[in-house]
This record gives structure tokens, sequence and C-alpha cells, in this order.
């Protein structure tokens, strides 16, 4: 659980960062639509970083960890090179991230220990 906390901290030091700096430095510089696209890549990096929290939490699976962590390396990844170079054939490696993030959901659902990670949710 450890590392699963140090990837969400990072991930999420990371997405205030980087929405930060979409807001600010690049408003100006990008087409609505490619500022769009950042911050699409912003907010599921928040999403997942905060996944990888909770699992660390509850001691969820360490497959689906790792699917979210390098869910959010292709997924976000691939939109902030989108946005900031303009480079379309990026758009291509986003699925795979995407793809990631829901295997890692899936891992969740069925692992042996999900009734585990609901009793200590409360649910």
């Amino acid at each position: 659980p450890a590392l699963e906390v140090r990837l969400g901290a990072g991930f999420m030091f990371l997405a205030v960062g980087l929405g930060a700096f979409g807001a600010h430095a690049l408003k100006a510089r990008l087409s609505p639509e490619m500022l769009t696209i950042f911050e699409t890549g912003v907010r599921y990096q928040v999403y997942h970083a905060l996944a990888l929290l909770l699992l660390a939490a509850v001691r969820g699976p360490g497959k689906a960890a790792w699917c979210f962590t390098a869910g959010i390396v292709l997924f976000s990844g691939s939109l902030y090179i989108l946005a900031l170079t303009g480079v379309k054939k990026w758009g291509a490696v986003t699925p795979i991230g995407g793809v990631l993030f829901l295997a890692g959901w899936l891992i969740l659902l069925f692992s042996r220990r999900s009734a585990t990670v609901l009793d200590r949710l409360g649910l």
C-alpha cells in the first residue's frame, strides 16, 4: 500500500499543478478544443489518483493499482501531449489508457478481496 499512496499522492500533486498550468498558462495559448482535451487528461488523472489512494487505504488489489497507474500515464499523458503539440497521432494512445482504467475497475469488481474492500468502506 505504501507504493500506491506515493503514486496516488504524486499523481494528485501533478494534477493540481497541471490543472493550474492549463487554467493560467495555456488558456491563452491553446484553442478551446485543445484546452478541453488537456482538462480531460487532468480530470481522469485526478479520478484515478484518488482511486490509487483508496486502494492503498483499503488494501485493495495491487493489479488494479498498476492498471490505474499505467492508465494515467497513457490516457492522461497522451492527451497532454496531443493538446500541447497538436499531433493527432497521440490520440491513438489514449484508448489504450482507457482500457487500462476499465481493466483496473474490473479487477477491483471481481477481486476476491472486493468484499473486504466494500466492508472496509462500510458498503
